[in-house]
């Protein structure tokens, strides 16, 4: 590895030419044996900062317009005017899976070392808290959950995805 030494001359070039506006690339390219690190090691180290613009960036460059993308909107519920007024929906959820594990009856829920093949390993609650146990329900064949964790835990991967996007038709 050679070290190199900044001698006076090799400074005043630097100087020069950072002053021109050329980049620190440039600038290890005209002087050689040095690379572009160093050259901004030592403009830092001499306290060089506000440099002439290179004559390419004086003048702003024109961007390229650019075609019109198409817009994809997701269509929202419009309520206006009086919404008192206005229908109530109702929507039916899927039962939610904690409140399913709250109603596990008491004669069913198993601690760890009372599960077996034949009942249901799904966890209910902190494991940390002294309420926690295992669903204990009927574990379906083959499978370590009863139907309505394995429903839970076993979900097709075309309903995991999100449904693919389509652009809107006019």
């Amino acid at each position: 590895m050679t070290v190199l030494t900044w001698s006076d001359d090799r400074v005043e070039q630097l100087k020069k030419l950072w002053e021109a506006g050329l980049s620190a690339s440039q600038i290890a390219a005209e002087l050689g044996n040095v690379t572009r690190n160093a050259v901004i090691g030592k403009v830092h180290r001499l306290g060089l900062s506000g440099r002439a613009k290179a004559p390419s960036t004086a003048a702003p460059r024109q961007r390229k317009a650019r075609p019109a993308q198409h817009m994809m909107r997701v269509a929202r519920p419009v309520s206006r005017g009086n919404t008192a007024l206005a229908h109530a929906f109702e929507v039916e959820l899927e039962p939610d899976p904690v409140a399913y594990d709250n109603v596990v009856p008491m004669s069913q829920r198993l601690s760890l070392l009372e599960l077996n093949e034949a009942t249901c390993h799904w966890p209910v609650g902190d494991p940390s808290s002294p309420e926690f146990f295992f669903c204990g329900g009927k574990a379906l064949a083959g499978l370590p959950y009863c139907a309505h964790h394995s429903r839970v835990a076993y979900q097709p991967a075309a309903d995991r995805r999100r449904p693919a996007h389509k652009p809107p038709t006019r």
